[in-house]
């Protein structure tokens, strides 16, 4: 079986195309940038939204659709972006997302009112969730050697855990020096960037012949996605008895299971439930949206502290959480990497969750007397280490494996495990934190300790989660270590 392909390039490690190694690196490069641009647009208006609200004049109550919008049509979209890269070729795909999101970006920045800046921030997300699958797959595709897959997922894993922690740095820089509609304005410049840069050194496998992408099985498994990230954004203002929770959680039920019964019965499904009949490719899964969850309630909550608590700038807020991102980036391109073809991916999984859960026990100890450099420094490193220990076997494991075809479809689901384990993470704890904190208030606490006390509370649950997760691993992933290719 050669899949398509040259039998003369599967026998060169690491060349799916044939093309010089060093296009190949250039083209994980450009593939890095635009997950760069995705990631970070999930909180890169995060620190910009008092402006926001302040220029366009919205209420309080509004003000959460602008980060909602954006998470909602890239969770919800998601499944169906990975099936147009299959279908239409991953290169057009990724190109296409890349024009969309610009042009997306421009008219939220230009947004003279918030249905407008809504709007723009919806389009976004769905032009990112084309363009996300179709990153992850172009690299499952041009790198085949193990060593070299593992470096080069090393380094799209790096950018996609720390994307977070960069946009916040990043709009905290544009939202004091220049002004918050720069927070979008910069995703044109880094778009077309990537776009001329993409075009002259990005492979891809001819698009499918033949099929069709199932819209009415894509307006199910989008909505209910979308009801779920919406019924959990609704928790923490309005608790989880609330119709506005239980209404959109229980329409998620409904069309779940309507779009997995018409999976099974599709001779060409959107969601092949193969993908989800491995064991491996499951545990992996829970493995990347646990690790998620852990990240985005760590931002969560130290965001606060270090702007309400602490009393720090935006930019200063952003550089503290700079030390994470380097545990990210190291652990993930110098262990992770060099080490991944030669042991079983989840002799990393399991340490990796477990040592952001033992951040995550650090952090739960925080008071309003502790300074950055006792407990706040050591648990971003525990973090940011484990989190590097865990996305770049999680990520191998995802796509290894997978028919080609099905490649697109296969990084959508690990996509959407990430949206989802964040969406849902940061509506589980920030209601815990609620909780915790109104309950100490109520035996007279005094405020500052209380809201530090309700971070901890959140902070000690996600801990626990992490633990559990690692559990999961080391009963589901089985997979054995990457068998080198030989060189001929």
């Amino acid at each position: 079986m050669t899949n398509g392909l040259d039998p003369r390039q599967q026998t060169r490690p690491g060349r799916a195309d044939g093309g010089p190694p060093d296009r190949r690196w250039i083209a994980l490069i450009v593939i890095a940038v635009a997950q760069l641009m995705t990631a970070l647009d999930a909180t890169i208006v995060n620190i910009a939204l008092p402006s926001a609200q302040r220029s366009l004049g919205f209420n309080d109550a509004d003000r959460q659709w602008v980060i909602t919008a954006y998470t909602l049509a890239f969770a919800g979209l998601l499944l169906l972006g990975g099936r147009v890269g299959d279908r239409f070729g991953r290169r057009r795909a990724f190109v296409g997302g890349l024009v969309g999101f610009a042009a997306a970006s421009a008219l939220a920045g230009a947004a003279p009112n918030l249905p407008v800046l809504m709007a723009g921030r919806a389009l976004q997300g769905a032009f990112a969730a084309v363009l996300a699958p179709a990153a992850l797959s172009l690299i499952a595709v041009t790198f085949r050697d193990p060593k070299e897959r593992g470096t080069a997922f090393a380094v799209y894993g790096a950018v996609a855990s720390s994307g977070a922690a960069v946009g916040l740095l990043l709009g905290g820089a544009l939202t004091e020096y220049l002004q918050w509609r720069w927070c979008l304005y910069v995703n044109i410049v880094i778009a077309l960037a990537a776009v001329l840069a993409g075009r002259a050194v990005l492979a891809d496998r001819p698009a499918r012949a033949g099929g069709r992408i199932q819209f009415p099985d894509a307006v199910l498994a989008t909505t209910g996605l979308a009801a779920v990230v919406l019924g959990c954004s609704q928790a923490a203002p309005h608790g989880w008895g609330s119709p506005r929770v239980l209404l959109p959680l229980a329409c998620a039920v409904v069309a779940g299971t309507a779009f997995l019964f018409m999976q099974a019965r599709r001779a060409e499904p959107l969601l092949p439930l193969h993908l989800l009949g491995s064991r491996d490719r499951l545990g992996a899964y829970v493995a990347v949206a646990t690790a998620v969850v852990g990240s985005f309630g760590l931002f969560l909550m130290l965001t606060y502290h270090f702007q309400a608590v602490l009393g720090y700038s935006p930019v200063r807020a952003g550089l503290a959480f700079l030390p994470m991102t380097a545990a990210v980036s190291a652990t993930g391109y110098a262990v992770a990497g060099r080490v991944l073809p030669h042991v079983r991916p989840r002799t990393l999984m399991v340490p990796g969750l477990l040592l952001a859960a033992a951040g995550l026990a650090v952090l739960s100890t925080l008071t309003t007397g502790g300074g950055y450099l006792g407990r706040i420094l050591p648990a971003e490193i525990l973090v940011g280490a484990g989190m590097g220990c865990v996305f770049t076997p999680a990520i191998n494991v995802v796509t290894s494996g997978v028919d080609p075809r099905d490649a697109g479809v296969a990084a959508a689901v690990a996509n959407t495990a990430m949206q989802i384990g964040g969406s849902i993470g940061v509506a589980v704890l920030n209601t815990i934190a609620v909780t915790a904190t109104s309950h100490r208030l109520a035996q007279h606490t005094p405020p500052g300790e209380a809201l530090v006390r309700g971070f901890g509370t959140a902070a000690g649950s996600a801990a626990i989660l992490l633990a559990c997760a690692a559990a999961v691993v080391l009963v589901t992933v089985r997979a054995a270590r990457p068998v080198p290719r030989p060189a001929t």
